[in-house]
């Protein structure tokens, strides 16, 4: 029994940042977790009439080693057998805890996206944000929005980056990351 509490305490001096990431959390004045996105965050394009406003995000409570943040927005569930990619930024400062609505507006040069920060390129072929817009009488779909707390001050990562390339570095600097899904269909 000694022997096992020893493995616990050494467990919680090597890993002290794992319970502080639980508490790591991401929310939306405008879209809750499981709800359903509203007009005003859907695409403009593809047979989609939505005004394609990137939504306010706020988080708090990331660990305390951050040096930048990303946010994605991401659809598991498109048509595609690799998901689709509806926003990446990245290259966030770690004193910004926010995003405006407009934040990732198209073109990205009059977007609302804090100073230094990056978009790459969506699934659509462009930077910045583009809203869900799954095809006609398919399911709902579901949009996983995500802030990734990254132990580097910066992405080695230009504008013209894949989501997945991007994915890729988050995941191999994620200090913590905090996540909630709405869906959306037509």
């Amino acid at each position: 029994m000694r022997h096992a509490w020893s493995w616990v305490f050494l467990a919680m001096l090597v890993l002290p940042g794992v319970s502080f990431a639980a508490d790591f959390r991401v929310t939306s004045p405008t879209i809750k977790d499981q709800g359903i996105i509203g007009n005003e965050h859907v695409y403009s394009g593809f047979g989609c009439s939505g005004r394609n406003v990137s939504p306010e995000l706020r988080w708090e409570q990331a660990p305390k080693e951050t040096k930048s943040f990303a946010v994605t927005v991401y659809d598991p569930d498109a048509p595609t057998g690799s998901g689709w990619w509806h926003w990446v930024i990245f290259n966030i400062p770690p004193s910004v805890t926010s995003l405006s609505a407009g934040a990732g507006n198209y073109p990205v040069a009059s977007s609302r996206a804090p100073q230094g920060s990056m978009q790459s390129m969506t699934d659509y072929g462009q930077q910045g944000y583009g809203g869900p817009c799954p095809p006609q009488g398919d399911k709902p779909h579901r949009y996983i929005f995500t802030v990734y707390a990254l132990k580097v001050d910066q992405l080695p990562l230009k504008k013209e980056a894949s989501g997945a390339m991007a994915g890729f570095y988050l995941n191999q600097n994620a200090l913590g990351k905090a996540s909630f899904t709405a869906k959306y269909g037509r």
